[in-house]
């Protein structure tokens, strides 16, 4: 039985890739987690429980705890999601994301690399280190064209700046030492269990409260949306079958401006929960952030045509469910409004991460 070592598995992503590997798989996971305001762990409810899924709170930071973490679990390989994400964040505090995404990743690297080296030559040569980036590290793009895996960084952000920066440094640890990693860069994700300041989850749970619909500038700007489930199932493909050394892009094809996006919700509200509606009265355009990238867009053929990945969900489908999922689990949306998920974890954790 393989042990998949997954940082960052009580945030969004990461609790999705966590939730398949515990329910599709016969695999042991450990989450590491250092639980920041958007870890949650009753995104995690369902798989709890089961004697395969180990939970480790810990901060990647702190390299003697991640060494003991590898040491006690012995992992056959490592998916690090753990990470600062949110621009807006990035741009009025951006101390922790060059912490988190760059001394964080840095440490686990160094972890990674001297565990691996202990290791048997069977197991040695089986281990693999993926990373998990975002497209934001290209920059921006004009009307046309698509990011591919040899697209020039120009990252605009200091959440981007941060990710580009533990991009390279995965990248230099497998050039210079010789370390298995893989790599991959997705578009914008969206799904269940999203921490509401980001945009579709914010945009659902407003509409409900009746409170406005921010939007950025005109609402014009373009990104490719990816539902977290297809995104988590091509992760775990890129994780076997990936080639060492590889960067893969990952995306939905699914281009939409914000003001798209919104209105979407909005009409798919107004079947659902028609109190209020129209439910778009409530848009509102708000003053564009700063250095805001206009458009997104991926060019996923190479894992597709490599690994025979391509999404199970049209942007419609996927929207669809992820506003069921926030009309019908009232009780986590509740529990993150209220920070009482914080407060849970605080009263039963200790720095170890045991109850």
């Amino acid at each position: 039985m393989k042990t998949i070592l997954i940082t960052g598995g009580a945030g969004f992503i990461g609790s999705a890739v966590v939730r398949q590997f515990i329910q599709d798989t016969t695999h042991q996971v450990v989450n590491v987690d250092k639980l920041t305001y958007a870890g949650n762990l009753a995104s995690l409810a369902t798989i709890s429980d089961n004697p395969r899924y180990h939970f480790e709170q810990v901060d990647i930071c702190d390299a003697a705890e991640v060494a003991r973490v590898f040491a006690q679990h012995k992992p056959d390989a490592v998916m690090h999601l753990a990470a600062e994400s949110h621009v807006d964040r990035s741009i009025t505090g951006p101390a922790a994301f060059i912490q988190t995404n760059i001394v964080g990743t840095y440490t686990l690297l160094e972890a990674a690399r001297q565990y691996w080296n202990g290791l048997d030559a069977e197991r040695k040569a089986a281990f693999r280190f993926h990373h998990i980036s975002t497209d934001e590290v290209y920059g921006t793009l004009g009307d046309e064209g698509f990011f591919t895996e040899e697209t020039a960084y120009q990252p605009n952000s200091p959440y981007s700046a941060s990710k580009a920066s533990s991009d390279h440094l995965v990248r230099a640890w497998h050039h210079t030492y010789g370390f298995p990693v893989v790599t991959t860069n997705c578009s914008n994700n969206y799904g269940s269990h999203h921490f509401p300041e980001k945009l579709i989850p914010l945009v659902i749970l407003n509409a409900v409260a009746g409170k406005p619909l921010p939007i950025y500038g005109k609402g014009d700007n373009v990104r490719d949306w990816l539902y977290v489930d297809d995104h988590a199932r091509a992760l775990r493909l890129v994780l076997e079958r990936g080639q060492l050394g590889e960067t893969y892009n990952i995306g939905g094809w699914n281009e939409k401006t914000n003001l798209e996006v919104v209105q979407a919700i909005c009409t798919i509200l107004d079947e659902l929960h028609p109190q209020g509606a129209p439910h778009a009265q409530l848009i509102t355009y708000v003053q564009d952030r700063p250095g805001h990238d206009q458009r997104y867009a991926i060019d996923a053929s190479k894992i597709e045509r490599d690994l025979g990945w391509k999404p199970q969900e049209t942007f419609e489908t996927g929207l669809r469910k992820t506003v069921e999922w926030y009309l019908l689990n009232t009780e986590w949306v509740n529990g993150v409004l209220s920070g009482e998920y914080q407060h849970w974890v605080q009263q039963n954790y200790n720095a170890r991460g045991a109850i």
